[in-house]
């Protein structure tokens, strides 16, 4: 985890699912820019996917990313989706993707060709961190542990031969849950070292990750990626809560929080990536954007000043849990 560690500014990289075309249809142009924005900003961490925007979200990575020198920083992508040359309708997350079928599979032959894919859309010869893709709850249902035990015996094996052959740094899982991650980490025959957790480990979501998820990776030296702080924009006045339209307490829960950040001065966002980042066992935040000027924002929230009675309120009104860690911000 040297490289990622030395790649991050502010403990700050850019997970680029909206560049899938993640809710909206995103245009080359703005695409680029908010990537070279991202790189101008002084962010080396890039996180990408096959599911994003079938393949698109790499694509573009891959074109922005091609100037500049592949030492300089850290991509991030992941298995268990293959892309085909079939031509499939697109509806959900990514119905302005592109067209080509995706096909879930997490064997290892699968996964070989899914890293082989990824090369190629983000022009590069090797990749730093791959995640093995969604073998959760929220995406498989009840089949998960199917899905999961297909990953343990294909995926796991493969990308830890890869590890230890050099060809990658770090492996883990990429999922919306904690369950896998426990999981992976009580077992033998698997020995991830980096995995990227979404939406669990946020101001709105966070006390099954900090009393599970958290103290297991510390005790096992595994990093944590922390991917959508801000719960898929809710957080920010998005409709959005973990992918799907908020429900209506969630909404309230956020007016809440904004009531009280506004008393004590403080940007909702700021407290959104530093709380995300104050934990210990937190390796980097991964938020995504599509607008340039938002990773300025980023970066900026990064540094601003949040009062410790900000933080106090929010524990006592149990916003957040008296057990987890805070900024050291006065």
């Amino acid at each position: 985890m040297n490289n990622l560690h030395n790649a991050l500014k502010e403990k700050v990289g850019f997970g680029t699912a909206p560049l899938g075309n993640m809710f909206r249809e995103v245009s080359e142009e703005e695409a680029q820019e908010t990537i070279k924005t991202a790189w101008d900003q002084g962010i080396r961490y890039f996180d990408t996917a096959p599911l994003y925007g079938a393949g698109l979200s790499e694509l573009r990575l891959g074109k922005a990313l091609s100037n500049y020198n592949r030492d300089d920083y850290v991509v991030s992508t992941k298995v268990g989706r293959v892309i085909s040359d079939e031509m499939e309708e697109k509806e959900g997350l990514f119905e302005d993707a592109r067209k080509n079928k995706v096909i879930t599979d997490y064997t290892e032959d699968a996964t070989l060709r899914s890293i082989e894919q990824s090369l190629e859309r983000l022009k590069t010869d090797h990749l730093d961190v791959v995640y093995v893709h969604d073998i959760s709850p929220d995406f498989h249902g009840d089949e998960w542990i199917s899905k999961f035990d297909e990953a343990r015996k294909g995926a796991f094996r493969v990308l830890t031969r890869l590890r230890e052959e050099g060809v990658i740094n770090s492996w883990g899982i990429g999922v919306n849950t904690t369950e896998p991650i426990e999981l992976a980490l009580e077992l033998e025959d698997a020995n991830p070292d980096l995995c990227l957790q979404a939406t669990q480990y946020t101001l709105l979501n966070h006390d099954r990750a900090l009393q599970r998820l958290m103290p297991t990776a510390q005790e096992k030296g595994v990093g944590i990626v922390v991917g959508s702080p801000y719960n898929s924009g809710v957080l920010l006045g998005g409709s959005h809560y973990n992918y799907e339209k908020a429900p209506s307490e969630i909404m309230t829960k956020v007016e809440q929080l904004n009531g009280i950040a506004k008393n004590h001065k403080v940007s909702l966002k700021a407290a959104a990536l530093q709380f995300s980042t104050a934990h210990p066992a937190v390796a980097a935040v991964i938020p995504g954007s599509t607008r340039p000027d938002r990773i300025k924002e980023d970066l900026a929230s990064m540094k601003t000043e949040i009062p410790a009675s900000f933080w106090q309120e929010l524990v006592e009104r149990e916003f957040i849990s008296p057990k987890a860690p805070l900024p050291n911000k006065k």
